[in-house]
């Protein structure tokens, strides 16, 4: 319902709802993969081997994808000044072999893990979201990752445990409403307090006696 009148980019996790969304809105939604949700399985799969692991077919393979990974990352992160046009380029002359390389070797190694084992589940996970890790190549505007709404929706993820009582739709609708306009306002260089005084005072300026468009928060 959210996404109902976008068209465009979404750059998202491998949340499979994203994916049904863009097969049923052909044309009109496209879903760009994360790469750090993608590096993320391989440093966890590190993480559960542990130091003697590391040193298995398993980890050795876990630990040379992240190597490949940041390689990528990068050769990307040089082009953060640049313009869209000089970034796609680019990314179209040097990172998509490095890109390419990285899918055939992984494709390649699969066969030498148990696909149970947490390394051949970051394998999986980065096959099946080969064609979304992709999208980031033909443009010069989307990036690699979506840390940009993950660090925006921290605040409020952080904050659920100060309103714990607050269990109404309305409160919830109230508190979704604020944040939104929160962390919009720091996206555009604003600064939060200052804009919510300013829409608290202008905004009943602009509205008649009947209106049913304000909500009111007790």
């Amino acid at each position: 319902a959210f996404l109902k009148d976008f068209n465009g980019i979404l750059v998202t996790d491998g949340y499979e709802v994203y994916h049904q969304l863009a097969r049923l809105r052909r044309g009109e939604i496209t879903i760009a993969g994360c790469w750090v949700h993608m590096i993320r399985k391989f440093k966890d799969a590190l993480k559960g081997l542990g130091k003697s692991g590391r040193k298995t077919v398993a980890g050795s393979i876990a630990q040379e994808a992240v190597d490949r990974i940041e390689v990528i990352f990068d050769l990307d992160n040089k082009l953060n000044t640049v313009t869209e046009e000089t970034r796609l380029k680019v990314r179209k002359e040097k990172i998509a072999p490095k890109v390419n390389e990285f899918f055939d070797w992984i494709k390649e190694r699969r066969k030498d893990v148990t696909l149970k084992s947490l390394t051949g589940k970051a394998i999986t996970y980065c096959i099946n979201q080969e064609a979304y890790l992709r999208v980031f190549l033909q443009y010069g505007d989307v990036p690699m990752e979506n840390n940009t709404a993950e660090r925006a929706i921290r605040p409020f993820c952080i904050g659920k445990k100060n309103w714990i009582m607050s269990d109404t739709i309305h409160g919830a609708q109230a508190s979704a409403i604020i944040y939104s306009i929160v962390e919009t306002a720091k996206a555009n260089n604003l600064k939060p307090y200052e804009y919510m005084k300013y829409l608290l005072e202008e905004m009943p300026k602009h509205m008649d006696n009947n209106s049913k468009d304000m909500t009111f928060i007790d």
